[in-house]
């Protein structure tokens, strides 16, 4: 998997039927040639996301926005239409996948009563999903804080290992407030998932939220095969729950 890092821009992207619907018209209010213009332009959004989700999951976010056009058999040019910027795009993508696991995490949440069965059923549901692919770069972000150092991490529960540092989540850099929610959404819900296995006894005592986030984000490689990818991603996610569980002293 190839994590790589964007900047943040506050822009948001043209509304689907918006920019590209209205100069579609010819100027006389012709209704019945504007209707099927605003259609093509969804159908090409659609096109568009779609393969941004999928070049993005493949090379990561640095790969060019030329990229995506060619995936979506759209020009290039269609795809600024939707998206002045790549930054745009990315932030889309980014906030559909942070999104999406958010979800999943609430799903297994609320669906399982057992706090261990909970947990494996969100990391697998999202590993089998991709989305860990296309996290954005500022929740996959890990660093080391140095025994002594401010405490500053987003992750929530986030506990101090025995003699050393701590594993955390850091944030390149600052970005937009509808960013930091839905990024300390996901973080809030996957923390309580974490914090009902350790309580039980099931999730080995250090093992923090970036964790399972980083579990998510490797256990899906992107392979040119399908069936290979999805017998990669389980085998490899198999080992890594083991990982994970609590043994008896």
């Amino acid at each position: 998997m190839q994590i790589q890092d964007s900047r943040w821009s506050s822009a948001t992207a043209i509304a689907p039927g918006g920019a590209v619907g209205a100069a579609a018209g010819n100027g006389r209010g012709d209704g019945p040639r504007t209707a099927p213009l605003r259609v093509d332009a969804q159908r090409n959004l659609e096109h568009v996301l779609r393969a941004a989700r999928e070049v993005f999951g493949e090379l990561g976010y640095g790969a060019p926005m030329e990229d995506v056009a060619r995936r979506a058999r759209v020009g290039v040019g269609t795809v600024y239409r939707r998206f002045p910027s790549k930054d745009v795009l990315v932030r889309r993508i980014a906030e559909e996948e942070t999104s999406r696991l958010t979800d999943q995490a609430r799903a297994a949440l609320g669906q399982e009563d057992e706090p261990w069965s909970a947990l494996s059923r969100f990391l697998r549901t999202s590993v089998a999903s991709g989305a860990g692919r296309l996290l954005p770069p500022q929740v996959l972000r890990v660093g080391v804080a140095e025994e002594g150092e401010a405490d500053e991490a987003r992750v929530p529960q986030q506990r101090t290992q025995p003699g050393g540092g701590e594993l955390r989540l850091v944030p390149q850099a600052p970005v937009a407030d509808e960013d930091d929610a839905g990024a300390a959404a996901l973080l809030d819900v996957v923390g309580r998932l974490v914090e009902r296995a350790r309580a039980a006894g099931e999730l080995r005592p250090d093992v923090s939220v970036s964790d399972v986030l980083l579990v998510i984000a490797t256990a899906a490689p992107s392979l040119p095969d399908a069936a290979q990818q999805a017998a990669a991603s389980a085998r490899l996610l198999d080992i890594l729950l083991e990982g994970l569980r609590s043994r008896p002293v």
